[in-house]
């Protein structure tokens, strides 16, 4: 056991941007019991590598288009835990990664004092607790929550995503009244909430805000 706490904390990243990376090495270097020891594009590169470590630290937008939370139970089931490093503007991402099992969700606005803090209880297996990783399990803390059954989340994400009400009704095996009794009371909660919801492009706003569905891509310019 002695042996095992005396040598540095083995640290993995996965990440496309180099200037990121270059940035997440320099914060870790004067770090004695932290080893950032590989870095690597997507998961599969660092998989390939076969290292031994303790954690690995992953940015959720990858240049592979590989899903969150595809990558987090690829890295989990490799024995590993993950620490998500982003830049946190896609809530439908943070909270997919979350489902998945990461230890927590640091902003790479973050200043290098509390990423390295971040880093280390994550290496040492402890939950990083932080806003984002409050957001991401509970919803946006700055919206009021809006509980919604399994059944009507299936319904608002199919109809605010563009479905027709007798589109949702065949793809949930409902009756279209019922498909358009559960739009009812998912505007009713949300009008409860004061957030209300009268409109169809409405409903997809209020489903992108609590991160049933993800945000439109954005398209970079020609």
């Amino acid at each position: 056991m002695q042996a095992q706490e005396s040598r540095p904390c083995r640290i993995g990243l996965v990440e496309d941007h180099e200037s990121v990376a270059i940035g997440l090495a320099a914060m870790l270097a004067p770090e004695t019991d932290l080893e950032l020891v590989i870095t690597a594009g997507t998961v599969a590169e660092l998989l390939s590598a076969q290292p031994e470590l303790d954690l690995v630290v992953l940015d959720l937008r990858l240049a592979d288009g590989s899903l969150p939370e595809d990558n987090v139970s690829v890295l989990r089931a490799s024995g590993v835990e993950v620490l998500v490093f982003t830049a946190a503007d896609n809530p439908f991402m943070v909270r997919a990664a979350a489902r998945a099992g990461v230890l927590g969700v640091v902003r790479k606005s973050e200043d290098a004092r509390t990423v390295v803090t971040a880093v280390r209880r994550a290496a040492h297996g402890e939950q990083v607790v932080t806003t984002d990783w409050a957001a991401a399990i509970d919803g946006d803390p700055q919206l009021s929550e809006v509980a919604l059954s399994p059944r009507q989340q299936e319904v608002l994400q199919l109809y605010a995503s563009g479905e027709k009400a007798s589109r949702v009704a065949r793809l949930t095996g409902l009756s279209e009244q019922t498909v358009n009794d559960y739009l009812g009371r998912i505007r009713q909660k949300y009008a409860d909430a004061l957030r209300p919801a009268p409109t169809k492009t409405d409903l997809y706003k209020r489903a992108v805000e609590d991160g049933w569905l993800p945000p439109p891509e954005r398209h970079p310019r020609a």
